[in-house]
């Protein structure tokens, strides 16, 4: 897999969830944030991050720093789909993606949603199935999207043509 360069990239940036983290010490109880952010270009590139820190915007801006990191590509037939069906696992949380038709739209809970759309991916059907932690969603999401490859790539691996690959 190619390493991809995030500054040649216009990405946008969607914070999935914000916890707040209670430590208690001596002198009272103090207060950290931990930030989900996925970033993506719409274009098929799309990754997360998480950033921790005492101030919220602090924790999203490392949450955006460390999303981008760890961009993937995605895939995409001509109608913004998927080529095939995958299933993303990711601890106890995984994640079935669907390609579906045009005019289909995005049908996918939040934590997978904004890492479908900010993938560039219109026409998908999801199911979250196991754990519904958001971390591990939209980490199973991004395991399941890694996994599609083209009929092209498929062809060339098995020594045949498309035209047989696909019937």
């Amino acid at each position: 897999m190619r390493k991809i360069d995030p500054s040649t990239l216009d990405l946008k940036d969607n914070v999935v969830t914000i916890n707040r983290v209670t430590k208690v010490v001596k002198g009272g109880r103090t207060f950290r944030f931990a930030a989900l952010v996925v970033v993506g270009d719409g274009n098929g590139h799309v990754g997360c991050g998480i950033g921790k820190a005492a101030e919220i915007p602090d924790a999203i801006r490392k949450g955006k720093e460390d999303a981008m990191k760890n961009i993937i590509y995605v895939e995409r037939n001509d109608v913004d789909s998927l080529y095939h069906g995958t299933t993303g696992t990711f601890g106890s949380a995984s994640v079935k993606l669907m390609p579906a038709a045009e005019g289909t739209g995005v049908i996918a809970g939040g934590p997978a949603r904004a890492v479908l759309e900010l993938a560039g991916i219109r026409n998908i059907r999801t199911k979250s199935l196991g754990s519904n932690n958001k971390r591990n969603v939209v980490s199973a999401t991004i395991a399941g999207l890694a996994n599609i490859t083209t009929p092209e790539k498929v062809a060339k691996l098995r020594g045949k043509t498309v035209e047989e690959i696909l019937g």
